[in-house]
């Protein structure tokens, strides 16, 4: 069996010590990862081993995407951004109908972040008009739902179309979880390197109700004259 072969890869490439201490999740009780493991193997590999893998059988994907280890995790959505990319139409909207099924695996910041764009936002970008599965996501009750609605306007960025990122900041504007006030001040600082006059224009309207972080992130780029005014309001 594949994933048999691919597991063992990844364990010559575990670190015990860096599994025990995964920096920049919070693992801890009552943490947004406390229901994750990992095996300590570094992005690198990970992408390495989903090249070697790239025809992995859906069946066999999802052995992975079901793992309790994140990198098992993340190798499984590489290998369906790989085979994204490669695909034809039709065999894109199965990875993009398979992506949206599977949503309660892709359970942490770095698997969202990896992924959203690649299938969530490539596909709505090219394949449909019915792009309000951004809002329904992002209306959702679940974080990383929320968070994979907000991602996946990156790829609508990179095409240079901001609408999007701006419609889903909107009804992001007032969560109260960490993650979502950087996932939005990260798109919107995306954003503003498209069209920094729309993003000013949008600053000037929430700033002073903006949580702190995404501000932040929003204004990362800009002039520090305009960022000191920002975060004086």
């Amino acid at each position: 069996m594949p994933t048999i072969l691919i597991r063992d890869q990844l364990k010559k490439h575990a670190n015990p010590l860096k599994a025990a201490n995964p920096f920049f999740f919070k693992t801890g009780i009552g943490g947004y990862a406390e229901h994750d493991q990992f095996l300590g193997v570094t992005v690198p590999v990970v992408r390495s081993i989903a090249r070697q893998f790239s025809d992995l059988p859906l069946e066999e994907i999802t052995f992975l995407l079901q793992s309790i280890y994140n990198e098992e995790r993340l190798l499984a959505l590489f290998i369906l951004i790989l085979q994204y990319k490669k695909g034809s139409d039709a065999h894109k909207r199965i990875i993009y109908d398979y992506y949206r099924a599977n949503m309660a695996h892709i359970n942490n910041w770095n698997l969202v972040d990896a992924s959203a764009h690649e299938i969530i936002g490539a596909y709505l970008f090219h394949y449909t008009q019915d792009k309000n599965v951004l809002v329904t996501l992002a209306q959702s009750n679940n974080l990383w739902e929320q968070r994979i609605a907000m991602i996946a306007t990156l790829y609508f960025i990179r095409k240079s179309d901001v609408s999007w990122t701006y419609m889903i900041a909107e009804i992001l504007l007032h969560d109260t979880h960490d993650l979502i006030h950087k996932a939005v001040g990260w798109m919107l600082r995306e954003a503003g390197k498209k069209d920094e006059k729309q993003l000013l224009s949008f600053l000037d309207k929430n700033a002073f109700h903006m949580p702190r972080t995404m501000l932040r992130y929003a204004i990362e780029k800009l002039p520090i004259d305009v960022r000191r005014e920002y975060m004086k309001r």
